[in-house]
């Protein structure tokens, strides 16, 4: 599992995290031919989203195991019983991956993990409260119109951005988590650019 050259490292941190976030949903299944602007519009509220709620405490059980590298996971959240899984494993490599990059000013020390931990108390949070109907707002995407009537749609990935994006803000990091999902995503395939960009290493 190796990092290519500087020029490949490059290309990764030229996308922007909205740019990253587009990716992500458009790899999505049920976005394949959505228009790209329409993508774009969804990412940039749901990382406004996630940037803007409040400090969530993570309510699930806590579990640290390894095998993380077979599953191509960094954490996952369960919710039968509500568990949030970290791969030790994942993370070390995601660590060795931010210094070979020369990210270290954009993900301190540590900040892997407290990313993923972070990421997922998000998705138990808005597994259990009103937050996702919140969500599922601010997104303007409606399931059905019936006059005046509205009824908010769900979007595919959408909450997998805002989790993003609420990470990147509570744990101060210099770019997204999508960033290192992408450099990750890399180097597990030993390639100089990774697939199109999705968070391939969660599962509820």
């Amino acid at each position: 599992m190796t990092v290519k050259d500087a020029p490949a490292r490059a290309d990764l941190a030229a996308t922007d995290d909205i740019g990253w976030a587009v990716r992500l949903l458009a790899a999505t299944p049920t976005h394949e031919h959505r228009d790209p602007e329409v993508l774009r519009r969804w990412a940039r509220a749901a990382d406004a989203f996630g940037s803007a709620l409040a400090p969530v405490e993570c309510r699930a059980r806590i579990v640290e195991r390894d095998g993380g590298l077979e599953l191509g996971l960094l954490a996952r959240y369960t919710s039968r019983p509500p568990t949030v899984e970290l791969y030790t494993d994942t993370i070390d490599l995601a660590e060795r991956v931010v210094d070979a990059r020369g990210w270290r000013d954009w993900y301190p020390p540590g900040s892997v993990r407290a990313a993923a931990l972070a990421h997922e108390a998000v998705h138990v949070h808005l597994h259990h409260g009103p937050a996702k109907a919140a969500l599922k707002r601010s997104l303007g995407h409606s399931a059905l119109r019936l006059g005046r009537l509205r009824v908010p749609g769900h979007v595919a990935g959408a909450e997998e951005v805002a989790a993003h994006a609420y990470a990147r803000t509570v744990c101060g990091l210099g770019r997204s988590p999508l960033l290192l999902t992408a450099a990750l995503a890399a180097a597990a395939e030993g390639t100089a650019t990774p697939p199109p960009a999705r968070d391939a290493r969660r599962e509820n």
